[in-house]
């Protein structure tokens, strides 16, 4: 394939506006790239309307290497913040900007150009690749999470998820969980004159905050890697008018967790609060969450980055840092597969995910493509040399 034709499959990626929406719309564009070949399996699996995951697996049999990268992306913002459409991807100086550029269809758009060269070759897989592209990872991993359930991630020989990484600098085997929850507070209407008469909801959600941040900071461990445990409180609405009492009142918060504590220990801790404080007079508090992920673990020393080191030297003078990351992934939802496997990061991008002007290097996405193709065929046929 030609660099024009790479370039044109991303344009064409980059130019359907998938905004936590919309990803049928890519899986179909996606799709229609491989119709015209042979040992190909192609299938779209339905999220909710408009919205369908993508499978493509490629060989006929032997260890399966899975691809990973999500379709959806966040939204451009403030308009007048970005000189060129967000939708319009445009190249400048070598760079090609548009929103998802970095995050993560650059990543996502090598993936499907690797797996097409290596078709158009006729190489001889020893294995089979199957990409997964997911729906709504940038709020929940809800399509990963669907995927894994139907045995699509089962007993993989490993993952590669190609989320940016510095330009392919780095390579990613750990990252922190997440836990995003909410907590309602219901009181009683009054006016603000006689709050006697009321309960106000405000107030009894300050109390959670408070035990909230003092009982979630004794979670003192760190990792060598990911750092600590971070509980932020990041939202908080409350009540309908001055000079009522107010009856009702919510908060949302996000905790970023570590290999050393399972998420189950923070929703017993969080649990436990809201007992107590029900206990009380007047309180009526709740909480639910909203698509947790538990931290991945990972081994800076497993196959799947010893060999990803051997690979990417081939391309890139300077060492890919072997590190983690500070955000959770689709790999944690496709983890919980059955069988044991690794996986890993390492995507084409820069830093500018989710800011306006959003920008990928040309010559990243082109050594990506190279790498990905390499990589696959050198894991594979050490997988089926065992």
């Amino acid at each position: 394939m030609d660099k024009k034709t790479k370039i044109e499959i991303l344009k064409n990626i980059l130019a359907i506006e998938s905004v936590n929406d919309n990803e049928t719309a890519v899986a179909d564009y996606i799709a229609s790239l491989f119709t015209n070949y042979q040992n190909v399996s192609i299938e779209k699996v339905a999220y909710a309307s408009n919205r369908d995951n993508l499978v493509i697996t490629i060989g006929n049999s032997g260890p399966i290497l899975g691809y990973s990268g999500h379709m959806d992306v966040v939204a451009p913002g403030n308009l007048a913040d970005w000189s060129t459409p967000p939708f319009e991807p445009t190249i400048i100086d070598s760079r090609i900007f548009g929103r998802g550029a970095t995050d993560m269809k650059g990543g996502l758009s090598a993936l499907v150009v690797a797996l097409l060269e290596l078709l158009e070759k006729k190489a001889e897989l020893p294995g089979q690749i199957r990409l997964l592209a997911t729906v709504g990872e940038e709020t929940g991993e809800y399509g990963a999470a669907q995927l894994t359930k139907l045995g699509y991630a089962d007993n993989l020989a490993g993952l590669l998820i190609a989320e940016p990484t510095d330009n392919m600098q780095r390579i990613v085997y750990t990252a922190r969980g997440v836990i995003d929850y909410k907590v309602t507070s219901k009181g009683k209407s009054a006016h603000s004159a006689r709050p006697q008469y009321g309960i106000n909801a405000i107030d009894n959600l300050i109390e959670f905050y408070k035990l909230a941040k003092i009982r979630l900071a004794t979670f003192t461990a760190t990792d060598e890697v990911l750092g600590g445990v971070t509980h932020n409180i990041t939202v908080i609405n409350g009540g309908e008018q001055v000079n009522n009492i107010p009856s009702y009142a919510e908060l949302l918060g996000n905790i970023r967790t570590i290999p050393q504590y399972p998420n189950k220990l923070f929703y017993a801790e969080l649990e436990k609060i809201i007992t107590e404080l029900n206990k009380k007079t007047g309180f009526n508090l709740a909480i639910t969450y909203s698509f947790p992920e538990e931290a991945i673990p990972g081994s800076p020393d497993s196959p799947v980055i010893q060999i990803a080191k051997e690979v990417h030297s081939k391309y890139w003078e300077q060492p890919a840092a072997i590190t983690g990351s500070l955000g959770a992934n689709d790999g944690a939802e496709f983890l919980q597969a059955k069988g044991s496997f690794n996986s890993i990061v390492i995507g084409p991008g820069s830093n500018t995910s989710h800011q306006s002007n959003e920008y990928m290097d040309i010559d990243s996405y082109l050594k990506a493509i190279d790498f990905y193709q390499d990589f696959a065929l050198t894991f594979l046929s050490k997988q089926s040399a065992k």
